[in-house]
């Protein structure tokens, strides 16, 4: 396994699955349900709204919340001042870009995966994605492949490495707080398919950043690039994305 350097995107080179054996087969969570890690941090019980979101994967995204607010905290890998707003900020903030994706079936590519947001969340909703999470950084990648684990999550596989060096191109690549959108579309463009569609979860600043944006999109042959919401009467606020898709 390559070694790790420097901090943050961009650190690691491209390389194997993060622990061996951690490459599962397509298939969705397992019927049986992920194993709980123990009891869940005091607060994260999961909102009203929340089950008609996840569905029938509810507990696994309670699980997940669980992992997040304990060792994800230990790990450094999500601030603790995040754990209250875990739901509305990160976990359901996630899950309602599904409905762009829609029902297909192929294969999702979650660049600078992180703490697996938006790619383990959109693997709980959508069993029939082959999803990888596509993380530079070891001790990252250790997390992740833990959390896929535990999870039962048996159509995630976790993968270190840059997207500049990755050699696999996927149907759709998310990607969340991982880089300015100029930066972060040239990066997507490496790993998605032609005419695949990439997902960048932004903020309040995402008009913004894709007009600043448009120059290189059109320089990498990119196309169909707008700013849409997804979840609007689900979650409040909806979750602003900017989608364009590959020529």
């Amino acid at each position: 396994m390559p070694a790790a350097g420097g901090t943050g995107y961009g650190a690691g080179g491209i390389g194997a699955p993060a622990v061996p054996g951690d490459v599962a087969t397509p298939g969705g969570a397992a019927a049986d349900g992920p194993v709980l890690p123990g009891v869940a941090a005091e607060g994260l019980a999961a909102p009203a709204g929340a089950a008609a979101v996840f569905g029938p994967v509810l507990p696994t995204a309670v699980a997940f919340a669980g992992i997040l607010a304990t060792r994800g905290v230990d790990w450094g890998l999500l601030g603790p001042r995040e754990v209250p707003r875990l739901w509305d900020r990160h976990l359901l903030n996630c899950a309602v870009v599904a409905e762009l994706i829609g029902t297909r079936q192929g294969t999702l590519l979650d660049v600078g995966s992180g703490a697996g947001l938006p790619g383990l969340v959109l693997a709980m909703v959508l069993p029939g994605m082959e999803v990888t999470l596509l993380e530079p950084m070891e001790r990252r990648c250790r997390f992740l492949a833990e959390c896929v684990s535990e999870l039962r999550l048996a159509n995630v596989s976790v993968l270190r490495g840059r997207a500049e060096d990755a050699a696999m191109r996927a149907d759709v690549v998310t990607a969340r707080a991982v880089a300015p959108l100029p930066r972060l579309a040239e990066l997507a463009m490496n790993v998605v398919r032609p005419g695949g569609m990439i997902l960048a979860i932004k903020g309040h600043t995402a008009a913004q950043e894709l007009k600043a944006a448009r120059p290189v999109l059109r320089r990498i042959g990119a196309r169909g690039a707008e700013v849409v919401r997804a979840g609007q009467g689900k979650v409040n606020p909806a979750t602003t994305v900017v989608r364009f898709f590959a020529r």
